[in-house]
């Protein structure tokens, strides 16, 4: 790091959320709750980065309460008694650290196959049943479906309310159930929840209309959202800017406050002829403030790391200048923040050669 962090450590504030810094903890899938439920261990997991600095802390996606919505029993669930008293401790945690936390609430449709542990009699479920565009695994859901679904978004945004969380992300992005609306390659629909650009938004809509219903106005509701898929990494749902703004306007109206934008390289432009990433874009064209995020301080992006690469430590001189320039807003640190609690830390102190390099190990364990 050549120039000043002083712009990451700049207080934020938009509406009813405020912030020390501009730096976020993304959401990061550890399955290391035993069904489903959060301990002792996820708690202090999390306070340790609120003890480094970490401004806000978007957790792990946490499933919404339907049957098919995980694959995976160690994967926190936001619903049930004793798995919302393990949250309510999380955020107790972090809060005495003096840090904000959102939940990242999510449901990951037809990822899910037919068997999968918990709920095995369950089938996956999405927009036109398909997994990827000619891969069908599942019949289209019924609009009694989609509307059950959506409640079980909005109770989870108002448990997020009742258990003192500063916010609630919902998982809009990576091929999963509300992507699976958006994706022309998974949604085939001839009812109003299909059809071109905008109306593929209806589901996500609705999802968002339902959460602010059950918050209030003044709870901020995040929305991550992706080009890419992990079915399709080269799949785009806007292959210009004109589009791209077709498809955030309603999304926009809805009530989403800030747009969290994942891309796997956060330096990376989205369209020819601008430097601007879709963070970048996004903010342009919505007004809204945004989170980049994509290999932050990392040479290597998290496909790599699916395949048991190692990640070596690298320059961020250029996300300081992105947000210097006010192109975004915040900025989601992944991997880097997963291996080194003291991430944020170390950086405001400039002591880069003290960051830790990310090794595949770190996924195995709450560090």
């Amino acid at each position: 790091m050549s120039i000043s962090p002083d712009p990451l450590f700049k207080p934020f504030a938009s509406g009813r959320l405020t912030l020390p810094n501009r730096i976020v903890m993304a959401p990061m899938t550890r399955s290391q709750s035993p069904e489903g439920v959060p301990g002792a261990d996820v708690a202090a997991y999390y306070r340790r980065r609120a003890e480094n600095q970490v401004g806000l802390i978007i957790t792990e996606g946490t499933v919404i309460d339907h049957p098919a919505s995980t694959n995976d029993t160690r994967v926190p669930r936001f619903y049930g008694v004793a798995a919302l008293a393990g949250w309510a401790q999380v955020a107790n945690e972090v809060h005495a650290a003096g840090g904000r936390i959102m939940p990242q609430i999510w449901h990951i449709g037809t990822v899910r196959r037919a068997g999968d542990r918990p709920n095995p009699e369950a089938p996956p479920i999405g927009p036109s049943g398909l997994y990827k565009p000619g891969i069908k695994v599942v019949e289209p859901m019924s609009e009694a479906e989609i509307a059950a679904v959506i409640d079980a978004y909005a109770r989870a945004a108002a448990d997020a309310r009742r258990l003192g969380f500063d916010g609630v992300e919902l998982h809009g992005a990576h091929g999963y159930l509300i992507d699976q609306f958006f994706w022309e390659g998974t949604n085939q629909r001839s009812d109003r929840y299909g059809g071109d650009m905008v109306a593929r938004t209806r589901f996500a809509v609705e999802v968002i209309q339902a959460c602010r219903r059950a918050v209030g106005p003044d709870f901020p509701i995040v929305l991550r959202y992706s080009q890419w898929k992990q079915q399709d990494y080269a799949a785009r749902l806007a292959a210009t800017p004109e589009l791209l703004e077709k498809f955030l306007a309603p999304l926009s109206d809805a009530g989403v406050d800030i747009f969290h934008c994942s891309t796997r390289r956060f330096w990376e432009p989205e369209f020819e002829g601008s430097p601007l990433n879709l963070a970048g874009w996004t903010r342009k064209l919505t007004g809204k403030p945004v989170i980049t995020v994509g290999s932050v301080s990392l040479d290597n992006d998290m496909v790599a790391a699916f395949r048991g690469k190692a990640a070596a430590i690298t320059s961020i001189d250029k996300l300081i200048e992105m947000i210097a320039r006010e192109e975004v807003d915040l900025v989601a640190v992944g991997r880097a923040v997963l291996v080194d609690p003291a991430w944020a830390t170390k950086v405001r102190e400039n002591r880069m050669q003290d960051l830790l390099p990310f090794t595949p190990e770190a996924l195995r364990f709450l560090s």
